[in-house]
């Protein structure tokens, strides 16, 4: 499974972790930044080449990570083929994937207390799948039928 993974200032720390975990679990990771210390960015600058890669179908899953989750999920949901969801518990990883096929995971780096609850969030989505049937005609409509793809 390819995972592309992406993050401005606040997410630096989480964004190495969770590589580090997943390589070791025999993921292929693509890093998209931000890698640096003490300097402070601007997130979509990060976020869109992250989910670029999953929207264009060349990386299956994408993790974007800024201070709230909100501006990268944001930023991420404006792909017509990208379902971003923020999550903050594993419990709402799980939901993400079983009924909402989310494939991108946005995580609020502000709002994680420890190491072990970022991995356990980070494998709970990536090792649910999605469940189909009624969640699937939902997704469905999700597409606003009045904007133009990108």
């Amino acid at each position: 499974m390819k995972i592309a993974i992406g993050s401005d200032h606040t997410g630096v720390d989480y964004k190495h972790l969770i590589i580090d975990f997943l390589v070791k679990k025999g993921y292929h990771i693509k890093d998209f930044g931000f890698s640096s210390y003490g300097k402070k960015v601007d997130y979509p600058d990060f976020i869109h080449p992250t989910v670029e890669s999953v929207d264009k179908g060349e990386m299956d899953f994408g993790i974007i990570i800024c201070g709230s989750g909100n501006g990268a999920s944001m930023t991420a949901n404006k792909y017509q083929k990208i379902r971003a969801a923020l999550v903050w518990n594993k419990e709402v990883a799980f939901l993400a994937r079983k009924h909402n096929n989310a494939n991108v995971l946005s995580l609020p780096a502000r709002f994680l207390e420890s190491k072990k609850e970022v991995l356990e969030i980070v494998e709970m989505f990536l090792k649910t799948d999605f469940e189909g049937g009624r969640h699937k005609r939902r997704i469905e409509k999700i597409t606003n039928k009045n904007e133009n793809p990108q």
